[in-house]
């Protein structure tokens, strides 16, 4: 017979199990019921000016996410200035990088007491840089020498693109408390809408973002010039370099609680032994702004050349047209190899030639290198993505009619956020002949199935209908032209056949 646990063990289990319980209430949800706030305060990092962040539910993916709020003291003044805020926010939504927190949703939220701005972003479940550090050199001295590359390749990707934006986007407070890690490796760089938002805000509403610096430790993530003079793209490229020498060396001690000492950076940098890296941080620390080399010329830099560009761009251009393969395309591919076979073969004079055979690759390899190609962890280097611009106002989504009992501000409308991966596409003539019946599967990058039907007009065409699949949100941007070319390929095969 088994003995009676002790009571006080049964009563603790009892409030852990209370206060779990009490932490998934929710307490609010958006406009149209997708995003629900539980009463959980999450920690995503250093995010100046917000007052409190819960963690969320969507509904519709079934995933957690980030609810942030941002307070007004000053109703009036937060009624004159609406619009302004909502265009500065519609820009930030199409902020959209694979290394970036993305800005899924936002919506004003107005009463007698005071005003907020609510927008959901993406969780990232891993934390943030700064704690896995920590973690890291409880059991290690030094960081991974192929980690460090993939985490500044990302870091950098992101910083390139928002760099490239115009007018160029400038973080201003990039720290490795505002840098996340995904469970799969995945950089993510946060706290991204806080300067674009509190430089775009008018006097009598600055009051909630506070636009000091952050606490002593972080001062030494700022440039000399900081607050000196107009910040510039170079600011980030500064803070980059602070956050690829505290990868590095794992920690850069701080004298107590203050701020880190010149003395501890240099000790720092003169404990890299890998030269090719302790020239890549120095470049980015230099202390003339002009002489800090772009985020994308950086990408280009030979210490961070972990991937052959060919087998980088052979990934891509395979993930990109993978829509027009089958799911197990690359599985099939192998079974069908001869491994006995050569696959690449040096000559060397006076001497056989040196070989390498299918054998000697690693297959589980190949579809891990493409898993991270396709989560971004592997950036093309000389990228040339879509920047986020304004829509225009006659093609700005309508708002949603929501009920007068939730918040009374609707939300802008949803985009969608995911690529696809793999397309199907049917042609069916209606009983009369007179019409095409359009059947359109997409499954999307999360292994989600869309299915579309659509009768056709004889004035649609193939760039017309993925243009408007984009509008209305079922379609990425990214993926128009692909679908477009697809759509167009099949319009000539069935109608060619009928013709």
């Amino acid at each position: 017979m088994a003995a009676p646990e002790p009571a006080p063990r049964r009563a603790r289990e009892r409030e852990r199990e209370d206060e779990s319980e009490d932490e998934s209430d929710i307490l609010e949800e958006s406009p149209c019921g997708r995003w629900q706030k539980r009463r959980e305060q999450v920690n995503q990092g250093n995010m100046p000016g917000l007052q409190s962040t819960f963690l969320a539910m969507d509904t519709e993916e079934g995933v957690e996410v980030v609810w942030n709020e941002l307070h007004f003291g000053d109703r009036k003044a937060f009624a004159a200035h609406e619009e302004k805020i909502q265009t500065v926010f519609e820009q930030l939504v199409l902020v959209d990088h694979p290394n970036i927190v993305k800005l899924h949703k936002y919506w004003l939220d107005a009463s007698e007491a005071g005003a907020r701005v609510i927008f959901i972003t993406e969780y990232v479940s891993s934390g943030s840089l700064k704690q896995f550090l920590k973690k890291t050199k409880k059991n290690h001295k030094a960081m991974n020498a192929r980690a460090w590359k993939r985490w500044c390749t990302q870091i950098l990707s992101a910083l390139s693109f928002l760099h490239a934006c115009s007018p160029p986007i400038i973080h201003g407070n990039l720290t490795s408390d505002t840098i996340f890690i995904q469970h799969n490796g995945l950089i993510k760089i946060g706290s991204v809408w806080h300067r674009i938002f509190s430089n775009a805000l008018p006097d009598d509403l600055r009051s909630p973002i506070r636009a000091e610096r952050e606490e002593l430790r972080n001062l030494h993530f700022f440039p000399p010039e900081y607050g000196e003079v107009a910040d510039g793209t170079a600011v980030d490229i500064f803070s980059f370099g602070m956050c690829a020498l505290e990868m590095a060396v794992l920690e850069i001690q701080a004298n107590g609680d203050t701020r880190v000492t010149e003395e501890a950076i240099a000790r720092a940098r003169h404990s890299l032994s890998d030269p090719n890296m302790r020239e890549f941080i120095l470049c980015c620390l230099a202390r003339d702004p002009a002489r800090r080399p772009s985020a994308h010329s950086l990408l280009f830099h030979r210490v961070l050349f972990e991937v052959h560009s060919l087998k980088l761009l052979a990934a891509h251009c395979f993930i990109q047209h993978q829509y027009l393969m089958p799911e197990n395309v690359v599985e099939e591919k192998t079974k069908a190899m001869d491994l006995h076979a050569v696959l690449a073969e040096l000559p060397r004079p006076r001497r056989p030639p040196l070989q390498w055979r299918y054998s000697e690759v690693s297959f589980m390899e190949l579809d891990k290198f493409l898993e991270d190609v396709r989560n971004g962890i592997y950036p093309l280097m000389n990228f040339a993505a879509t920047r986020p611009l304004g829509l225009p106002r006659v093609l700005a989504p309508p708002p949603e009619e929501v009920q007068k009992a939730k918040t009374p501000t609707p939300e802008p409308f949803d985009s969608e956020t995911r690529k696809v991966i793999q397309m199907q596409c049917n042609l069916d003539r209606s009983e009369d002949k007179a019409r095409w019946h359009l059947t359109l599967l997409l499954v999307m990058e999360d292994r989600l199935h869309r299915q579309l039907t659509y009768d056709l007009l004889p004035t649609d065409s193939a760039q017309d209908l993925a243009a408007e699949l984009v509008h209305y949100g079922f379609l990425h941007e990214g993926d128009r032209m692909k679908l477009a070319t697809f759509l167009e390929s099949t319009f000539l095969k069935y109608r060619g056949a009928q013709a």
